[in-house]
């Protein structure tokens, strides 16, 4: 195993057999000169995972130099990830999805901000695939994981945006890529946590219709928000950005009432002050649990009452958001209280489930699908 790592990648190539299986005479041709990649699209980060073992994942910022001293200084015309981060004072910054659709797709009179934004979205995309290491040679054809409940415009925007640089393409509900990835494709209930939504999908031995996937936006801008408002209101003089506030959230979130004090350095006046903000972290990251009960309570008593305790018992959380410690067990204590049981289980690799996923269904799409699609 090789892994390369740069400010705004992470990079992995692996050729074990796990990861690999052999592949049978019809399979070899089937493939021959095809990469495939799964790509998660993701309001906060963007995953792609490639049939040639390749991974990598890139915080989706798009940023451009705002005139001729910033390109001059840069020596590039646009940057990625947390290297945009880095240099945003002297970029125009774009973070193209919201919700996980493109920005500004569902508000009146704001063609331009759409426009900005779809280009930001195929700068990202590219880039992206650019990692993935494809051969010139090679055809590419990609499936990206959406929210589970994304409009029919929203999806086809995302599928025009592909087409200017994948071969083929299909879209898939990012909780059913996930599903698909770890074989759990019976009785099970999918929660996808994101930045922008999270995603629920129950998944019953057959492809998964509307009446199956839920979307809501409790999720990880939600709680950065929250976290800011509570640290504004107690603090202040805090000097505090959402970015600030972010790496905060991803180095200490947590819904645990014994978890260790959160002690930060935030600016007064331009010089650190340490503050106080376990209450304030703590506080914010539980307001996710109602409302996801809320969505599971909404797929287990719309279920076939037969199978309604494989499903409560086979709860699955995915996405970024499960990394919050702790949140596994109180999603399990509310539903004990409101359901009278269940059982929810973390994934493995939260930053790829979805990518995983979609690379899997790409690979087990037949040949000849993916000549439809172009």
């Amino acid at each position: 195993m090789t892994t390369k790592t740069a400010s705004s990648t992470t990079t992995t190539t692996t050729t074990t057999p796990t990861e690999k299986p052999e592949k049978s005479a019809a399979e070899d041709s089937k493939d021959h000169g095809v990469l495939y990649l799964g790509i998660d699209l993701g309001t906060s980060r963007t995953s792609v995972a490639g049939s040639n073992g390749v991974r990598a994942t890139v915080s989706s910022f798009v940023g451009y130099p705002k005139d001729v001293v910033s390109m001059k200084l840069l020596k590039k015309d646009m940057l990625f990830g947390e290297d945009a981060l880095e240099n945003r004072l002297a970029l125009k910054m774009y973070r193209p999805l919201q919700h996980g659709v493109i920005k500004g797709s569902g508000e009146q009179n704001g063609q331009a901000e759409w426009h900005e934004n779809l280009k930001a979205a195929k700068d990202l995309l590219r880039h992206v695939i650019a990692l993935a290491r494809p051969r010139a040679d090679e055809l590419v054809y990609g499936v990206i994981g959406t929210p589970a409940q994304a409009s029919i415009k929203n999806q086809k925007a995302l599928i025009e945006v592909a087409k200017e640089t994948l071969d083929s393409v299909m879209i898939c509900s990012e909780p059913f890529s996930v599903a698909y990835g770890m074989d759990r494709l019976d009785d099970c209930l999918v929660i996808d946590i994101g930045a922008g939504t999270t995603d629920l999908c129950r998944m019953h031995g057959t492809m998964p219709e509307e009446g199956d996937q839920l979307t809501n936006t409790f999720a990880g801008d939600f709680i950065d928000s929250e976290i800011e408002k509570r640290i504004q209101a107690k603090y202040p003089k805090a000097q505090i950005t959402r970015q600030i506030v972010k790496t905060i959230k991803e180095k200490h979130s947590n819904v645990l009432d014994d978890a260790p004090p959160i002690v930060q350095n935030l600016p007064v006046e331009g010089k650190p002050t340490p503050f106080e903000l376990t209450d304030c972290v703590r506080d914010a990251c539980k307001l996710i649990v109602p409302p996801i009960v809320d969505a599971i309570a909404k797929m287990i008593s719309s279920f076939d009452p037969d199978f309604q305790d494989r499903l409560k018992n086979n709860v699955l959380l995915a996405g970024g958001g499960s990394l919050i410690g702790g949140l596994d067990l109180a999603i399990e204590q509310e539903m004990h209280e409101r359901l009278g049981g269940g059982k929810v289980l973390r994934t493995d690799e939260p930053t790829y489930g979805g990518a995983n996923g979609a690379l899997k269904i790409a690979h087990d799409m037949p040949a000849d699908f993916w000549q439809k699609l172009k």
